[in-house]
């Protein structure tokens, strides 16, 4: 669904439905993110899910923020001034606490429950792919603006025969971003027949299931296709390591609407740690 839905937004402001201008490096790298971030990351991630809940699994989330950070200090040579180290701590405690917070079954004993293994693992490797996958993308678009230069092309380019025509350095992240679903769904294709049997047939029956893929398409727009695109223009823009702190905030984000929608009481200490993680995003910014 989002490679269809990323082909209409590159068709409708590029006039062609499939990333431009890209060489043998941009899709290396892409490419090697799209396993990292999209197979290992998101399996990893879903795994975690069910071993030991959404919340904990979010929580190990936060380790892309450090990840990436220092992944983007092996390859890019990325600098952090010790007021945005300050600012990632500040951030990341605060997401902490939010997370942390007292679970809805009355029969656990907050931040006291026994994780297992299993479900730790998951959780660091969810972290660790998200983190190191988005180094990867920006390295891949690093080589990506590069090869654009080489031939000579304008990143203003405009396509005057788009119906909505954007400029090639605003569509970037989102031919990327269709670089990396593409691999994305090889990668999960293979992992479906080779760690889950009878896995074809679960897919054909959620395929049929409308309402479900109603809400798969809704989430596909908001999160691979628009969500991650932004992430990748987010790294053009800073460092790795603030772009992924700064989206490290989803779980504080999901506060509002998880109670307009799912009437969950939200508690002081989820109030305190959306305050604190704001305050440490501030300080990337003084």
């Amino acid at each position: 669904m989002s490679l269809a839905l990323l082909a209409l937004i590159l068709w409708l402001t590029t006039g062609l439905p499939y990333p431009q201008f890209t060489n043998g490096q941009t899709w290396l790298w892409l490419c090697l993110s799209g396993v990292v971030g999209y197979v290992f990351g998101d399996y990893c991630l879903f795994n975690s899910y069910i071993h030991m809940g959404s919340r904990f699994g979010q929580l190990f989330m936060t380790l892309s923020a450090p990840t990436a950070a220092i992944t983007g200090r092996l390859l890019l040579g990325e600098q952090m001034l010790p007021l945005a180290f300050l600012g990632m701590f500040v951030t990341l405690c605060g997401i902490g606490i939010t997370i942390l917070g007292k679970p809805d079954d009355n029969r656990q004993a907050g931040i006291k429950l026994r994780l297992p293994l299993k479900g730790i693992l998951f959780g660091i490797g969810a972290g660790v792919g998200q983190g190191c996958g988005l180094v990867l993308s920006k390295v891949g678009m690093e080589h990506y603006n590069a090869n654009i230069a080489a031939l000579g092309i304008d990143p203003s380019f405009i396509n005057p025969q788009a119906m909505f025509a954007l400029p090639l350095s605003t569509i970037m992240p989102f031919s990327s971003t269709m670089i990396r679903g593409l691999i994305g769904i090889i990668g999960f294709s293979i992992a479906l027949l080779i760690f889950s049997k009878g896995g074809g047939q679960q897919l054909v029956h959620a395929v049929c299931d409308r309402k479900s893929m109603l809400c798969a398409l809704c989430s596909s727009f908001f999160g691979p296709c628009v969500g991650v695109s932004l992430s990748l223009m987010a790294t053009l823009y800073t460092s790795t390591g603030i772009a992924q702190t700064i989206m490290s905030l989803t779980p504080i984000l999901i506060i509002a609407p998880a109670a307009f929608f799912f009437h969950q009481r939200v508690t002081f200490r989820e109030i305190l740690g959306a305050l604190i993680s704001v305050a440490g995003v501030c300080l990337f910014f003084m």
